[in-house]
């Protein structure tokens, strides 16, 4: 168990690597105010200083693709376990908190207030009282349209073209070429890329 006092990882390796760690190691506790540093100039600055803008993106996230555009306010953990690809667009309002890694790929549409929450408690009461937590990956595939509102939480993986609802929370996998819709959100319908808008 990640817990045990034999393990001599540092809090951050239990917590890159998906086991159970403190979150308030001096380490990571540097790290994410390192992001809140930069969060809080992102936030603040002024749509007319794109520039200044993806100077601040691109020194607190792990990579951000060309054209990808992210609208403040952002919410980040740590922000360097953060990966968007190129000509992405996030609206108002995106909470990414990245203790395990995020990926989002091309030319994804991301809704306001859309949350992606990678960390995990644990179910044992004693073990969650101590302090300990975990995360697990979100991959969001290529393509991708989040409505506004949507949760996808810890360790899911969205398939490339796939659309999920306004206000579902994504609780499992969900395939390419999907719409899904719900609490819990469930798949509704497959889409035929290229099929036009009356066949989606």
């Amino acid at each position: 168990m990640a817990s045990d006092d034999a393990d001599e990882r540092s809090m951050r390796e239990r917590m890159l690597a998906g086991d159970l760690y403190l979150a308030d190691d001096p380490e990571l506790g540097e790290l994410m105010l390192r992001a809140a540093d930069l969060m809080e100039a992102f936030n603040a600055s002024s749509a007319r200083e794109p520039g200044e803008r993806r100077r601040l993106l691109t020194e607190l996230l792990g990579a951000i693709g060309e054209g990808t555009e992210i609208r403040p306010p952002l919410r980040v953990d740590y922000g360097s376990h953060l990966r968007i690809g190129a000509r992405s667009f996030a609206n108002y309002g995106l909470v990414a908190l990245d203790v395990a890694p995020i990926t989002i790929g091309d030319d994804v549409q991301i809704g306001t207030n859309v949350q992606l929450m990678t960390p995990t408690h644990p179910v044992d009461p004693e073990l969650r009282r101590a302090g300990w937590e975990a995360a697990r990956p979100i991959t969001i595939g290529d393509n991708v349209w989040l409505g506004s509102g949507a949760i996808v939480l810890a360790g899911v993986t969205v398939g490339d073209n796939t659309v999920v609802g306004a206000g579902a929370v994504v609780t499992r996998d969900l395939p390419a070429n999907a719409v899904a819709v719900g609490n819990p959100a469930r798949v509704i319908r497959t889409i035929e890329p290229g099929s036009g808008p009356d066949r989606a």
